[in-house]
């Protein structure tokens, strides 16, 4: 059995891997347990590498680090693609509020670090470690971290001394944040106002009118169109008995029964322009569309091509080619109004009806291979990777500053990662992974890395807990957590008045806190605080993993 000993215990690039992998498994299994209702899941990872370093394993000092960037650039580079799609739409409207709140709370906690680090009582690496910890931010800490050795390349300890301190933190950050959300809802007194402050993307409503306005007899769709700024689709035309898919150039008389697809704020407009809407509900789920005309069907064709990514669906000339009507566009789950200027992505499910052959021939123009869906879209991955590391070690020379700024291996891949989900397709770059590839590429790059970052503090973990200067630190992260949070939930609640769910959602996005996000939702009755922890939180994450490194290279 001495070759067994010497695997675990002989420092090796076979040892390290074998020692994280059974540092990662212990911590997901020990994940699933639940205490009242609330488990630390994935980051019990990072608590059983603590354990692990505390007994005495050491590992390869080289191939942990790989280990710990590698999974780092993973996990923040698939998130930023994650939330890349909706980013820039989550400003509009209610989303701006929530984004300011939610930089507020960052800009806050931020202060209490640097007021507590000028006392000259802590070192302002620790408490930017103990800050990472309260706020639950690993993405901030490794660039804090980078930050730190960009200052001093031989300042090992200090980066320990961070991951120490983020260690101590952890815990008393999800505490912290579940104490503030109890304490809101009883300001609120329990009371969750469904006041929607983030606008649901319009879904598609279908309405039946009958033509009685004088002011479009003879006209045809496209000169219709023209009077009024309403975006709707025609998806079929009744006349004398008889169903036809419509053209731009229709002409629409009087007593013709149109079919028609916009979002329902729109319909009483469209009711003005058309004359008459008919009693008949068009958006139950049971109607079967393809029995409305015997020559026609109703059918989802999935968009697999990969020269389709990126184009808009008017650029295509579906309509006019084939004499289908692409009446509404899937994606992600959400229904969008299959307008002109959309531009089709890699997954999109378009709804085409139109005689059976021609919407077999647009299958064949779009795709339609579930197939190729399920493969991995790898070539954009690394490109998005290889371009995130090499932004984020641009050096940016900030006057005043002695040591230029670099976004680090933590801001460059999210901020790639993003703008890849978002304007990706435009560039014909196919992005698009399923959810649970996307996830899987998530959770293991952030297991790898929580599993290293534990390890490498573990060694001195329980004799910094278990003294005065460890109960202190566990005071100041409880603060820490805690004051930024409750004081901006209080204005938000009471002063801007946001509704209670929106509020405590942006809180646990704004902190990076999905457990908090987690006994949120078991306290009201629908999915806003997810919305809105969705909207709040890629801005605080950016803020956080910039302003961190920033407070290293001004005050180190």
């Amino acid at each position: 059995m001495h070759w067994l000993e010497e695997l675990f215990i002989q420092p090796s690039a076979i040892q390290t891997l074998l020692v994280l992998a059974v540092i990662a498994a212990a911590g997901l299994a020990l994940g699933k347990i639940r205490i009242y209702g609330i488990s630390l899941g994935i980051t019990f990872v990072f608590f059983a590498g603590i354990l692990a370093g505390h007994i005495g394993i050491e590992v390869n000092e080289d191939m942990l680090a790989f280990a710990q960037n590698a999974g780092l650039v993973i996990f923040v580079y698939t998130l930023g693609l994650q939330v890349g799609p909706g980013f820039f739409s989550s400003f509009k409207k209610g989303g701006v509020k929530l984004n300011l709140l939610g930089i507020a709370v960052v800009v806050t906690g931020f202060a209490m670090t640097i007021a507590l680090a000028l006392t000259g009582q802590w070192s302002v690496t620790e408490m930017v470690g103990l800050f990472s910890g309260a706020v639950t931010n690993t993405p901030m800490l490794g660039a804090a971290q980078q930050a730190a050795l960009q200052v001093d390349p031989e300042g090992a300890g200090k980066v320990t001394e961070m991951s120490l301190a983020c260690a101590v933190g952890y815990p008393v950050g999800v505490i912290g944040m579940i104490f503030v959300i109890i304490i809101l809802r009883k300001i609120g007194n329990g009371k969750n106002v469904r006041q929607k402050t983030i606008p649901e993307p319009a879904k598609p409503f279908i309405s039946e009118f009958q033509i009685s306005n004088p002011a479009i007899f003879g006209k045809n769709i496209k000169e219709i169109t023209s009077l009024t700024d309403v975006r709707f689709v025609i998806s079929r035309v009744w006349r004398n008995g008889k169903v036809s898919i419509p053209a731009s150039d229709t002409v629409i008389m009087p007593h013709d029964h149109l079919l028609v697809i916009s979002s329902e704020p729109d319909v009483e407009k469209i009711k003005t322009l058309f004359g008459e809407k008919e009693s008949k509900d068009w958006n139950k789920e049971d109607i079967d569309w393809n029995a409305l005309d015997s020559m026609l069907i109703s059918k989802r064709i999935l968009v697999t091509q990969p020269h389709i990514n990126g184009v808009k669906l008017g650029s295509l000339r579906l309509r006019n080619l084939y004499g289908i009507n692409i009446t509404r566009v899937n994606r992600a789950g959400i229904d969008l109004l299959a307008s002109p200027s959309l531009r089709l992505q890699i997954g999109d499910r378009l709804t085409i009806v139109g005689e059976a052959a021609a919407v077999d021939n647009v299958g064949k123009i779009l795709g339609n291979e579930e197939k190729r869906l399920n493969e991995p879209n790898l070539i954009a991955i690394f490109i998005g990777l290889a371009l995130g590391v090499i932004l984020g070690s641009i050096p940016f020379a900030i006057p005043g500053m002695s040591v230029p700024i670099k976004l680090g291996i933590a801001g460059g891949p999210i901020i790639v990662g993003i703008l890849m989900g978002a304007f990706g397709p435009r560039f014909h770059l196919t992005t698009y992974t399923t959810q649970s590839a996307n996830l899987m590429l998530r959770q293991f790059g952030l297991v790898t890395y929580l599993a290293g970052l534990g390890l490498d503090a573990g060694e001195h973990f329980f004799e910094t807990v278990f003294c005065m200067d460890g109960l202190i630190w566990v005071g100041i992260a409880f603060a820490m957590a805690v004051v930024p949070t409750l004081a901006i939930g209080i204005i938000a609640q009471k002063f801007l008045k946001t509704d209670y769910a929106c509020n405590v959602g942006m809180l646990c996005g704004s902190m990076a806190n999905p457990m908090a996000l987690n006994y949120a939702g078991t306290t009201v009755d629908n999915d806003e605080p997810a919305v809105s922890y969705a909207t709040a939180y890629p801005m605080s994450m950016f803020a956080r993993v910039i302003i961190a490194q920033l407070v290293i290279l001004l005050l180190s």
